[in-house]
């Protein structure tokens, strides 16, 4: 935090002069991956001026500051550059790491929200090199959440006299402003300590600040505060973490909206849009629910709705797989997030394993779940393409009906063991979730996916998870993707679902291997 600094043995190093430089620096020790020295070049250097030159010339000052006798840790060659960065401490990541420690003393609480009131990189702006400032930007945000964590548990420390408690709870609102947790945690202690006024003042503010964001918010509500029961994310019921997400709007390339909202805290999981999803209506899924609720209790968990799909527009020109990309890479844009882990589900996984391969300094872990590299018209027999188009043609008449009898082709093989009331409500979803255009669009794109060509080319650590009795996409598709993919780690499921149900035993296997999965990597 503050100026970039640099020591060796409690003795600060002199850092070169050239502030590009130092700026490289930062970047390749915080992102702590191999980068193309094109892609260095994009980020730090204008093009007509020699930049792989001005890499080189970096690069030159930078090897006396960081290796030690014996000890190479900037290491480039021909095409790439990376700084091993395993035996340097950085003071970001050691306070994030500790902030999530679950006991920590008002003191030391105290100690960390100093550091991280600090801007981060200080004077290493470079508002000329988009791309550069941009993940700049992004690790600002994510040292500002951190901040904000540490504010919230200050507000709530039980070694604060109220006075305290309202003064990091003020600080705590400042930072999240469309927090319900903090308005309620201010207007809460606002009434005990007797501030009428300012509670009521307050209180209005807050409720037409919620109102204009379309969240649920009341002055009674600090009735749970004043309680100190205040549910983690994974105790939260579907219309609870409806009320906490926060859904925003993106433009793709084309012009098309795009949907996609945000919930809880810590490391980012983002996942790739798959066919069939709704911001809102997915928290009250049997299948989807209690797997988003589980990742959003200690991760920022991001996903958006697919064009023609959902909250997002469905009046679209193009559905094809490139505007699949194409939105994905919107989205990570607009949320401002420089690395993350990528979940892909379905044909999601074809779209993460192609982002993966053009941005693999974003994706700090590829997850991928009943996914396949290549559609069913790639290599289909006559029999199988005649079949298949028969199913599109029926979907442009049954689908949207009052009879679920046709919907119902898809339920059986998306998830065999559902029982009649989940079955129901996955009929229900996919009328309400695209029409029935749309819906043979999705499929036609779907059949001539193709990135077997990619898998050789993923270079960031991949899971791939797949149910072992799944009817949509067998699980030799499954185990072909993982052996395809450079050092992929491969964990069936026992489960016959395409998708999985949140009761099963297989949805918290599921979460445990990511878990473990992320931990290791």
């Amino acid at each position: 935090m503050g100026g970039l600094a640099l020591s060796r043995d409690g003795v600060e190093v002199k850092l070169p002069a050239s502030k590009r430089t130092r700026a490289l620096l930062a970047y390749l020790a915080i992102t702590a991956r191999p980068h193309r020295r094109d892609s260095l070049c994009e980020a730090f250097w204008e093009s007509p001026n020699d930049p792989r030159g001005s890499l080189r010339w970096s690069l030159s000052k930078l090897r006396p500051v960081v290796n030690s006798p014996g000890v190479e840790r900037l290491r480039a060659d021909r095409e790439r550059v990376a700084l091993d960065a395993s035996d340097i401490a950085i003071d970001t990541q050691l306070l994030a790491k500790e902030l999530r420690r679950p006991s920590l003393s008002v003191s030391r609480l105290g100690e960390i929200a100093s550091c991280l009131n600090a801007p981060f990189l200080e004077g290493l702006e470079l508002p000329e090199q988009d791309i550069y400032q941009r993940w700049l930007n992004g690790e600002r945000r994510e040292q500002e959440r951190c901040l904000t964590r540490a504010c919230a548990r200050l507000a709530k420390h039980p070694d604060h006299a109220l006075d305290e408690q309202l003064l990091w709870t003020r600080r705590w609102q400042e930072l999240a402003p469309l927090c319900p947790d903090a308005a309620t945690a201010l207007v809460t202690l606002l009434d005990r300590l007797g501030l009428t006024a300012e509670l009521a003042r307050t209180g209005e503010e807050l409720a037409h600040r919620f109102r204009r964001a379309a969240i649920s918010w009341s002055v009674a509500d600090r009735v749970q505060a004043a309680t100190g029961s205040t549910p983690e994310a994974a105790d939260l019921t579907g219309r609870q973490l409806l009320a906490r997400q926060k859904i925003h709007f993106c433009r793709a390339s084309d012009g098309v909206r795009i949907a996609y909202a945000s919930v809880g805290e810590g490391p980012t999981i983002i996942k790739a849009a798959n066919w069939l999803t709704h911001l809102e209506h997915d928290w009250e899924a049997p299948v989807w629910s209690p797997l988003f609720r589980d990742l959003a209790a200690d991760h920022r968990f991001i996903r958006y709705d697919e064009r023609g799909n959902g909250l997002s527009d469905w009046n679209v020109d193009e559905i094809s797989f490139d505007s699949f990309v194409a939105d994905l890479e919107t989205v990570v844009d607009a949320c401002g997030e420089q690395r993350f882990s990528l979940l892909g589900i379905s044909q999601g996984a074809a779209v993460s394993i192609e982002y993966a391969v053009r941005y693999p300094e974003r994706v700090r872990h590829l997850i991928l779940f009943g996914g396949y590299a290549a559609g069913w018209r790639i290599g289909a027999s006559d029999a199988l393409t005649r079949e298949r188009e028969a199913v599109m043609t029926l979907t442009a008449t049954g689908w949207g009906q009052d009879n679920p009898a046709y919907r119902q082709i898809f339920s059986s093989t998306f998830l065999p063991s559902a029982n009649s009331q989940e079955l129901a409500w996955f009929n229900e979803f996919q009328r309400r979730t695209t029409s029935p255009e749309n819906a043979v669009r999705f499929l036609s794109v779907f059949s001539d996916i193709d990135v077997r060509a990619r898998l050789a080319q993923v270079r960031v650590p991949t899971l791939v998870l797949h149910s072992l009795g799944d009817q949509r996409i067998p699980v030799e598709v499954g185990r072909n993707l993982a052996a395809s993919i450079p050092n992929a780690e491969f964990v069936g499921l026992d489960s016959d679902g395409h998708l999985l149900l949140g009761r099963e035993a297989a949805s918290r296997d599921f979460l445990r291997a990511v878990r473990e999965f992320i931990a290791r990597h």
